[in-house]
C-alpha cells in the first residue's frame, strides 16, 4: 500500500463529562484503552486509541470532559481537552441525546467558534436509544443552527448503533499520508500508564462520592519474568489517612477485590499471566505535585489559576 493511498490523522472527541467519549473510543478501537465508569471526570489524560478503517488509520484522542474547573487538576484536565481539539485533524462534539443543549454544551460550542474554518468539526448525538425520534430531530436542528457542523451522526456508543457510519466518514476526512503507528498498535500510551488506568477504574467503580477524584495510581515497577508472565507493582496515592482505610477496606477486602479485578483485566489485555501488587500511600499534597501530573500525561502549569 503506497503512501498516497493511505490516510492517517488525529480525531479528538470532546464533550461534557459522561457524554460517552471513552465508550466511543473503545468501540472504535475494538479494545479497552480508555477508562469507562458511570462517574464523571474519569478520563484525565488524553488517551490515544488507534483504529483502522480501510486504508485509513484513525488516532482517537479521548479528551477529559469539559466542565467548569475549580481545582488545579480540573484546570489541567480542561486545558488538555482543548489542547487535544486544537491538535486534531477532525473534532467530534459528543452530546447526550437525553440531556440536550445544556449550559455546558453551549459553552463548548462557543469555544469551538475559535476553530471555525481551521478544523473539520462533526456532531455526534449519543445515547439515541434514550429519547424519541422527534426529540432527536429537534435537538439536531437546534445544534446545527447554533454551529455549522460538517456532518451530524446519531449514535449509541454503548450499543454500536451508527458508529460504523461515523467511522467511515472520519476515514475519508483525515489527511492523506503514511500511517502514524504500526498496524498492530492500538494505543500510544505506555503499558505502565494503561495498567495504572485499569486499576484506577476499578477503584472508581468500587468507591463512592468524592474519593475517586482524590486518588491516583502509578505503576512503580514492571518486571518481565522468564516464564512469560510479568510482575507489576503499583502505588495508590490518597490524600488522607482516612482515605487509606477506605481504599484498604475491612480486613483488606476492598484492595483485594480491586487487585483481583484489575489483574484479571490486565491478563486479558496482555494475553499472559500477571502478578499485581498494590500498595496504598498517603500523600496529602499530591494534587499540587508536578511529578504526579507528568505521570498522568497532564501539564502541571496548565492548572494555574
Amino acid at each position: 500500500m503506497t503512501d498516497t493511498q493511505t490516510r492517517a490523522g488525529f480525531v479528538a472527541l470532546i464533550g461534557e463529562p459522561n457524554a460517552g467519549k471513552s465508550t466511543l473510543t473503545n468501540r472504535m478501537v475494538g479494545a479497552k484503552v480508555s477508562i469507562v465508569t458511570h462517574k464523571v471526570q474519569t478520563t484525565r489524560a488524553r488517551i490515544r486509541g488507534v483504529a483502522l478503517e480501510g486504508a485509513s488509520q484513525l488516532v482517537f484522542v479521548d479528551t477529559p470532559g469539559l466542565f467548569k474547573p475549580t481545582r488545579r487538576l480540573d484546570r489541567a484536565m480542561v486545558a488538555a481537552a482543548w489542547g487535544g481539539a486544537a491538535d486534531a485533524d477532525v473534532v467530534v462534539l459528543m452530546v447526550e441525546a437525553n440531556r440536550g443543549v445544556s449550559e455546558g454544551v453551549e459553552a463548548i460550542m462557543e469555544g469551538l467558534l475559535g476553530f471555525e474554518g481551521e478544523r473539520k468539526i462533526a456532531l455526534a448525538i449519543n445515547k439515541i436509544d434514550r429519547v424519541k425520534s422527534e426529540v432527536l430531530l429537534a435537538l439536531s436542528e437546534k445544534l446545527n443552527a447554533a454551529y455549522p457542523f460538517m456532518a451530524t451522526f446519531m449514535i449509541s456508543a454503548e450499543r454500536g448503533h451508527g458508529v460504523d457510519a461515523l467511522k467511515e466518514w472520519l476515514a475519508g476526512e483525515v489527511p492523506q499520508g503514511p500511517w502514524l503507528y504500526p498496524e498492530d498498535q492500538i494505543a500510544d500510551l505506555p503499558l505502565r500508564m494503561i495498567a495504572a488506568e485499569m486499576t484506577r477504574e476499578k477503584l472508581t467503580l468500587r468507591l463512592h462520592q468524592e474519593l475517586p477524584y482524590q486518588l491516583t495510581v502509578e505503576t512503580e515497577n514492571w518486571e518481565e519474568r522468564k516464564d512469560g508472565s510479568c510482575k507489576i507493582d503499583q502505588l495508590i496515592y490518597v490524600m488522607r489517612d482516612g482515605h487509606k482505610g477506605i481504599v484498604l477496606g475491612n480486613k483488606g477486602e476492598t484492595i483485594k477485590a480491586v487487585g483481583k479485578a484489575s489483574r484479571e483485566e490486565l491478563e486479558e489485555f496482555l494475553g499472559r499471566k500477571v502478578h499485581l501488587f498494590l500498595q496504598v500511600k498517603v500523600r496529602a499534597n499530591w494534587l499540587e505535585d508536578s511529578e504526579r501530573y507528568e505521570n498522568m500525561g497532564l501539564n502541571f502549569k496548565d492548572g494555574n489559576a
